[in-house]
């Protein structure tokens, strides 16, 4: 099973045919095809391509499942003594997609 290291929205991603994952928001449409071009490292038993810094001519295909927003997380800050509490929530923007193909 061959497998290979992307890199999108600023994070690195392990990824193999038939994975889905959650990736920082990209703009496509749901049920659009999507190609990753920042392939750090592509593998395939024990034959090990790694790129410096990418991979000459490898692609990751993919298909956007949905867009969402994650769960919300909660910030506080306190200062004790002070008199200060402040509080805020952020909910961080998602796309889902399911990795169809390596291409090296």
């Amino acid at each position: 099973m061959s497998y290979a290291v992307i890199k999108t929205g600023g994070k690195q991603y392990r990824v193999q045919q038939g994975d889905v994952l959650r990736v920082e928001l990209l703009d496509a449409e749901e049920g659009a095809n999507v190609s990753f071009d920042q392939v750090l490292l592509v593998g395939s038993g024990d034959a090990v391509n790694v790129g410096a810094p990418t991979v000459a001519g490898a692609t990751v295909s993919a298909t956007v499942r949905k867009h969402g927003r994650a769960d919300k997380i909660r910030i506080i800050k306190f200062r004790r003594r002070k008199h200060h509490k402040k509080q805020m929530g952020h909910r961080q923007h998602f796309t889902e997609v399911e990795i169809t193909g390596i291409n090296a």
